[in-house]
């Protein structure tokens, strides 16, 4: 069985960052060069854009991300000073998918081009007390990206100082994608596709904030108040089971509260007015984003709804386990499920058809 790496980190914003850079120069580097690759491709982004353009259109998100989390731009300086990066390669390692947003925008006066290829394939799902056969409230996700991601996937657990500790499902270079708190929030995402990107704040750093909070209202306004740079779905739970799902692109949201029935999202948008800033997914995309809502509802249609029944659905490779094709070569890189009442966290490395979960709590 192959098992998750798990990294401590802790101290000061800055050690914390340098802690993680030194432990993976070598990766972070790697991963940031095949970002940066993408972010030229056009297939990706729909322009064909020089590395010069691409890092100038980071640094002006550096800007925003420095006025919206100052102390997890400090977190990436401590990674900066580590690796020998820039923050704007870093923030592109970080929030490529939101990156994408940008670039397709704002990458050139002409209307790019519908950019083919599309690596997104993550379902997620809050389930509410009431449907729990433990009366207690989960999370969880499958994380899903290009193959070439899963073996930088790590397990990040933070002692920052000043605020809650936490863990979190991320990338090397990365300073968190899928976690919880200490003070029971737990916070995940979905990839969006927008044509309304913009210089703002990438949200890898909107769930590390997130997961600065101890309540949820603070936790949601995280999201709601932030200038996004581009579209993700975001899902938050607090230690009483109380939820959020914010359907939010660069200029449009849709807030949606937990209640009696489970909440399962996939990588389209649901809501009209998101829609009309949504761009256009490629067939093979939107028929998988399709399929797995579908078969994620039917798996969650349940009543006292179990773990097993979570785990189960991540493995489930009639629609929503996915191994990698071309010409997407998407899979999926791994997966968590948490249960915010009792600050246990369950992680699975790779594709969780093929690996076993372990346990950890916070």
């Amino acid at each position: 069985m192959k098992r998750i790496r798990v990294v401590e980190i802790s101290g000061s914003a800055f050690d914390m960052g340098w802690q993680h850079g030194k432990r993976f120069h070598d990766e972070i580097h790697m991963f940031t060069e095949d970002r940066l690759r993408l972010c030229q491709d056009p297939n990706w982004t729909g322009h064909s854009l020089s590395r010069e353009a691409i890092i100038a259109l980071a640094e002006a998100c550096v800007v925003e991300h420095q006025a919206y989390a100052p102390d997890l731009m400090e977190e990436l300086a401590g990674m900066a000073d580590a690796t020998g990066l820039s923050p704007a390669e870093l923030v592109i390692n970080n929030g490529f998918t939101d990156f994408i947003d940008v670039v397709y925008n704002l990458g050139g006066v002409a209307v790019p081009a519908a950019p083919p290829l599309a690596s997104d394939n993550c379902t997620a799902f809050m389930v509410p007390k009431d449907r729990s056969a433990t009366g207690q409230a989960f999370f969880g996700q499958t994380w899903d990206m290009h193959a070439s991601a899963t073996p930088y996937v790590i397990l990040l657990r933070g002692a920052p100082q000043g605020a809650p500790e936490f863990l979190t499902f991320t990338i090397t270079g990365c300073v968190g994608m899928i976690g919880m708190n200490s003070a029971g929030i737990a916070v995940g995402i979905n990839n969006l596709m927008a044509t309304d990107g913009q210089i703002g704040v990438t949200w890898p750093f909107v769930v590390r904030k997130v997961l600065q909070q101890d309540n949820l209202d603070d936790a949601l306004e995280c999201v709601t108040e932030a200038k996004l740079a581009g579209a993700h779905n975001y899902l938050l739970m607090d230690r009483d089971g109380a939820g959020y799902e914010v359907e939010a692109m660069s200029t449009s949201q849709y807030l949606h509260a937990l209640g009696d029935e489970t909440i399962t999202h996939t990588n389209h948008c649901l809501i009209q007015q998101n829609l009309d800033v949504s761009r256009e997914r490629p067939p093979a995309s939107q028929n998988s984003s399709e399929n797995r809502l579908q078969r994620a509802r039917e798996l969650l249609s349940k009543d006292r709804i179990e773990l097993d029944d979570l785990v189960s659905l991540t493995r489930d490779e009639t629609a929503i386990c996915t191994r990698p094709t071309p010409p997407m070569h998407v899979e999926s890189c791994g997966a968590a499920i948490m249960c915010p009442p009792t600050g246990d966290f369950w992680s699975v490395w790779g594709i969780p058809a093929d690996n076993e979960y372990e346990h950890f709590t916070i």
